[in-house]
């Protein structure tokens, strides 16, 4: 689940950083990314770390 949810957020700074670049996705890319935030900082402050 950690994998995926580091794919999940480099993909939405990748398409966030093309977007903002290209003017294009409007307000949904930013939410998208704001959530991605929001769920990275709850996974740093609550997950576990596995070796």
């Amino acid at each position: 689940m950690g994998k995926l949810l580091w794919i999940i957020i480099v993909a939405l700074i990748a398409f966030w950083l093309i977007g903002f670049a290209m003017k294009i996705g409007g307000g949904l890319i930013h939410l998208l990314l704001v959530i991605a935030g929001i769920v990275f900082v709850i996974q740093l402050l609550t997950g576990r770390r596995s070796v």
